[in-house]
């Protein structure tokens, strides 16, 4: 089966609502709108975003945008059930029933006003998870045309593993930055490659630009250097060294304002040497590579 293509840099909406900036209907329009002027087509969801209301907020923007749906990709994710007003829910768990999972999909689909998700994943591991029957549920919403493609979230290797023993996995989205690169000295991205799994990563720009320590000076003092000489701004050098990696990682950035969604495809056109990349991960790490 031929992967649904995404854009290079797909939009988070997890900030958009009440999570984060909790947009106005008119503001998303203009968010939408910012990504698509800009070559960014593919929309990350889940449905606890928000408390279980970003979808719908998002949703009702969408149909009142008149974009055309077949212009854009929509990614959504199930599986974790949280505590909140809008579930009965005595604790935090995850629910990988069949019966679920079909529930979820038709409930994102119904708040994102769509008749099918480009992609669904599941959106932690848990360790009750049944192969056979997210199996038979994922089949189901395929053959209904309901569901594009499949993926899983936050899965480590023999847990996509025991997945793929029923049904393929095409996609995995994991933490992965220039502050959390263990994917890439775990094996995580290499079994990836090696199963024809294309990796997304969320919080892409890691802690840099959130959490002062010596790791986040050291690279801002190198990032403002490779800005001058790049021309970018600070933020896109990070996406361009994840960009970089043979994986096809496609980094989900979780951004509501329009302005640096204007930037970020910059990061496509940013052709970063070779020793450029090593330099920025020896800076990450405080020492030589080995």
């Amino acid at each position: 089966m031929t992967k649904t293509p995404f854009s290079q840099i797909i939009a988070g909406t997890m900030t958009w609502g009440v999570w984060g900036k909790n947009c106005t209907t008119q503001q998303m329009i203009e968010l939408m709108h910012a990504c698509l002027d800009n070559t960014i087509t593919t929309f990350d969801h889940a449905d606890i975003y928000g408390d279980y209301t970003t979808e719908a907020a998002f949703g009702k923007a969408f149909k009142e945008s008149t974009i055309d749906r077949n212009t854009i990709q929509l990614i959504s994710k199930c599986g974790i059930q949280m505590q909140s007003d809008n579930r009965n829910n005595s604790v935090k768990h995850y629910d990988y029933s069949a019966s679920y999972i079909i529930e979820s999909v038709e409930q994102s689909l119904k708040n994102l006003h769509t008749d099918y998700l480009d992609l669904l994943l599941l959106h932690r591991p848990s360790p009750l998870m049944r192969a056979d029957e997210i199996a038979e549920a994922i089949e189901k919403l395929k053959q209904a045309g309901k569901i594009l493609d499949f993926g899983v979230s936050n899965f480590t290797p023999l847990q996509t593993d025991l997945i793929e023993t029923k049904i393929k996995v095409n996609y995995n989205q994991i933490s992965f930055s220039i502050t959390d690169f263990e994917a890439m000295i775990n094996g995580s991205l290499d079994h990836m490659q090696t199963r024809h799994i294309t990796p997304m990563c969320w919080s892409p720009l890691g802690t840099v630009f959130k959490e002062n320590n010596d790791q986040n000076q050291r690279l801002k003092k190198i990032l403002s250097d490779f800005s001058t000489r790049y021309d970018v701004p600070a933020d896109i050098i990070l996406l361009a060294w994840i960009l970089k990696h043979p994986a096809g990682i496609l980094p989900v950035c979780g951004t509501a304002d329009p302005l640096r969604i204007a930037n970020l495809m910059k990061a496509a056109n940013v052709d970063m040497e070779l020793q450029d990349w090593f330099a920025l991960w020896s800076e990450s790490t405080g020492v030589p590579v080995p």
